[in-house]
């Protein structure tokens, strides 16, 4: 362990739940939440991640035509075993038939078991995003079908599909995140067919089921895509929606509702594809 590591606080005025998801989407050492400041904690500077920060509170800002008052700061401090302690507070997580848990736990005979270690904060269970495409696997997703995940983040989700006998896809646009997946789909003993960096412009089929649990503004942008990887009739499964944000979500996917999942103020909305060009 290294002597030393580096606390990075993160300030906003506005826009905090999207701010987070954003780097919950592309750090995975897990993030405190203080107030109105993310706190992040890592062993090297994350100035990559950073500028990309800064470049999607100018796209929010654009998007929102609001001014976020965004202030960052970074120390170095001497390493106290931070990992461990953020180790210790995560619990498992019941969903449904899933159990959701961390590797000093046991698996249960009564449910469907995903091993997602501490280290990997989205995508561990915790998030009411998670959680809400969790439930909606469960319930439309039919052993056989086709399933491509975007934005994989973790891999759990497409890892639970794959647990229900279909046959998965992952893409993403962070290859740190593909090659986590990848190492959670060996640690579940599941299978993926196949994996790229990108997104769901780069599908070369239709999907039975496509899932996307992201931010609300990535949504929107790639809708067209979403719905041309799903085949007729298909399933589109969205999330990292803040309930502020649903109208604008489901005006711009212009798809029949089959279902909303509201987790406090996250909503995952199941839309049915009307036709094979996706409108």
């Amino acid at each position: 362990m290294s002597e030393y590591y580096y606390e990075i606080k993160i300030c906003a005025d506005a826009f905090l739940e999207e701010i987070a998801s954003f780097l919950l989407d592309r750090f995975y050492n897990g993030i405190e939440e203080s107030g109105n400041c993310l706190i992040l904690r890592s062993d090297e500077p994350l100035p990559e991640l950073l500028d990309q920060l800064r470049e999607y509170v100018d796209s929010l800002e654009e998007l929102f035509g609001s001014k976020i008052d965004l202030t960052i700061t970074q120390e170095k401090k001497r390493n106290e075993d931070w990992v461990s302690q953020y180790q210790k507070s995560v619990q498992p997580v019941e969903v449904g038939a899933f159990w959701i848990y961390p590797g000093w736990y046991e698996p249960r005979d009564d449910k469907i078991n995903i091993r997602i270690d501490p280290a990997l904060a989205f995508g561990s269970g915790h998030h009411e995003t998670t959680r809400g495409c969790l439930q909606a696997i469960q319930k439309y997703v039919k052993e056989g079908d086709e399933v491509l995940d975007v934005g994989t983040g973790s891999g759990i989700l497409a890892i639970a599909a794959s647990k229900l006998g279909t046959k998965a896809d992952i893409c993403d646009t962070d290859e740190l995140a593909i090659e986590q997946a990848k190492k959670n789909f060996a640690l579940n003993e599941a299978k993926f067919q196949e994996a790229w960096r990108g997104s769901a412009a780069l599908a070369k089929k239709k999907y039975d089921i496509v899932i996307a649990n992201i931010v609300a503004d990535v949504l929107m942008m790639i809708s067209s895509d979403l719905k041309n990887a799903t085949k007729k009739e298909g399933i589109i499964i969205l999330s990292g929606i803040i309930e502020k944000y649903r109208d604008r979500v489901y005006e711009k996917f212009s798809l029949p509702l089959v279902e909303e999942i509201q987790d406090g103020e996250w909503i995952t909305m199941i839309l049915r594809n009307r036709g094979e060009d996706g409108r």
